[in-house]
């Protein structure tokens, strides 16, 4: 398991709110498929953990999102038929399916995550809970 860090090098925000954990194979991934981690960029807003993850070549109705003891997997099937039947003058992108695994925190409202898919990048909105959202306290 690895943490999530800025480009510096420094982990997010002086904590660390997400992890990611070890690929590890999917349970509809067929063993003679090759899968990798698609690139995720993550950030932070004053109500929501952002999560960006690109997927190309990946159509909507072949993404699986789950929330799993408290992890968010992702994952993204190609059209291996598809792919291969084209006939290539280049090809620089890699021919496997999309995985992905991170640790939520408890700051992380499981219940109303939201997701949207568009152009190839998975948008995941992670709710924090209001116990962890910034507030101002009036004096008496």
């Amino acid at each position: 398991m690895s943490e999530i860090k800025n480009k510096n090098g420094s982990a997010a925000n002086g904590s660390v709110e997400i992890k990611e954990q070890e690929h590890i194979q999917w349970e509809n991934l067929l063993e003679t498929e090759r899968s990798c981690a698609p690139l995720v960029d993550i950030y932070e807003t004053e109500d929501d953990y952002i999560l960006t993850a690109h997927l190309p070549g990946v159509k909507k109705e072949n993404i699986k999102l789950n929330i799993e003891d408290g992890s968010l997997l992702i994952f993204g099937k190609i059209n291996y038929h598809e792919a291969l039947n084209r006939k290539y003058i280049l090809n620089e992108s890699d021919l496997a399916n999309y995985y992905r695994k991170f640790k939520l925190s408890d700051s992380v409202n499981l219940e109303k995550i939201e997701a949207l898919y568009e152009n190839g990048l998975l948008q995941i909105k992670l709710p924090k809970h209001d116990y962890v959202k910034p507030r101002n306290i009036s004096i008496k």
